[in-house]
């Protein structure tokens, strides 16, 4: 058996058609885990964090995590479960789901499919929709894993800088790449948590090149508290909508997330491994985030909460004249001007703070996670010694 047997004919048959080599199909079999080639040829470095430095802060505002668990129904449905941890799928968590999914989304549940987290699916979409003749549009900052993703697989790359407002410049990134395969929008955008209006997407959607896909990414919609993007995934079928726990869920440890998209596209991505992300997830992590998804009033609560503790944060920094660019999520992006931000994150890290990196476009900016109040009082504190 060659290496590259490892992925099922049908996708072996898709990548070869869509321009790679046999040699890359062992190579890509391994980001998903598949078969005994994944355990020799390793994953590509997309992780973008360094370990955490020793020992370990006390202020932990630097990986956009939620500054606490998650919400008390489902802590308490997850500890339910684990008496039954003994079942592959003790009722059916997995529909269950799905069913929460459909009636807090209002989409068809053939459009539904839970991942561990979103980084996965993420992956996934570049692989399945970028090919050495097709190619990723991405903002530039935004999160860097489909960049990565699509850089490591041979597909061309192009970022396209944010516009003055600091949303996706739709436009330019669908002139950046006329035939790209994939183009990804990340919003509230990370790092700048920032928002691109749905009209903004709905006209790429409408502009783009046939056969191409929009990735919608919305992990932290629920920290802005506007319209989401789902029905655009019914409407249009060349289009991803991902979700996940690991913001303002609190279940980052946890791994869970989905997608909404149609059927066919949920089908393309299984494919590399059979369904088995998606289909045997930790029945624990599936109930706390089932009975977490319907909890709108905690919900709202929480970004309450989000909203003060970086309303208190804001105003410090204002008060100090120091600049922020504008943000609707649970981060900001501090511009520090002369001083480097690589080394303002080592002077935070001796005050036993731990603030975020940096985007090569933007050398003396940081971005910031919000905390609780009490960890936004704490940066404000180690903000006054570190610049005195």
């Amino acid at each position: 058996m060659t290496q590259y047997a490892v992925l099922n004919h049908e996708a072996d048959d898709d990548l070869l058609t869509r321009g790679f080599a046999r040699r890359d199909l062992a190579r890509i079999a391994a980001v998903f885990g598949v078969g005994a080639a994944a355990a020799t040829l390793g994953r590509p470095a997309w992780g973008s964090a360094a370990a955490a430095p020793e020992p370990e802060p006390k202020v932990r505002i630097g990986a956009n995590e939620c500054w606490t668990g998650p919400l008390a129904p489902g802590a308490a449905a997850a500890a339910q479960m684990i008496e039954q941890g003994n079942r592959y799928s003790p009722q059916d968590q997995r529909g269950d789901f799905i069913k929460a999914v459909v009636t807090v989304e209002g989409v068809p549940a053939g459009h539904v499919a839970p991942w561990p987290g979103s980084s996965d699916p993420l992956c996934r979409a570049v692989v399945s929709f970028c090919s050495p003749t097709r190619g990723l549009v991405t903002a530039d900052p935004t999160f860097e894993l489909a960049g990565r993703t699509a850089a490591w697989l041979g597909a061309p790359v192009k970022a396209v800088p944010l516009t003055a407002e600091y949303t996706h410049d739709v436009k330019a990134m669908l002139a950046a790449d006329p035939n790209a395969g994939l183009y990804y929008i990340c919003t509230p955008n990370n790092p700048t948590g920032t928002i691109t209006p749905l009209a903004d997407i709905e006209w790429l959607i409408a502009n783009k090149p046939a056969g191409s896909m929009v990735l919608i990414d919305e992990a932290y919609t629920h920290f802005a508290g506007v319209p989401v993007a789902s029905y655009l995934a019914v409407k249009h079928p060349d289009v991803i909508v991902l979700r996940t726990f690991s913001k303002l869920f609190g279940m980052a440890g946890l791994r869970m997330g989905y997608i909404v998209t149609n059927p066919t596209n949920i089908a393309k991505m299984m494919r590399y491994d059979g369904g088995m992300q998606s289909g045997a997830l930790p029945v624990t992590s599936i109930a706390c985030a089932t009975a977490s998804l319907s909890a709108a009033s905690l919900i709202v609560a929480r970004r309450t909460q989000m909203e003060a503790a970086r309303g208190l944060t804001l105003d410090h920094l204002k008060a100090r004249g120091i600049s922020v660019k504008p943000t609707n999520a649970n981060m900001f992006m501090v511009d520090w001007k002369t001083k480097q931000a690589k080394d303002m994150q080592v002077a935070f890290r001796k005050q036993s703070v731990e603030i975020g990196r940096s985007w090569p476009i933007w050398p003396t900016v940081s971005r910031v996670t919000v905390g609780s109040t009490a960890e936004m009082k704490a940066f404000c504190t180690a903000l006054d010694r570190v610049i005195a």
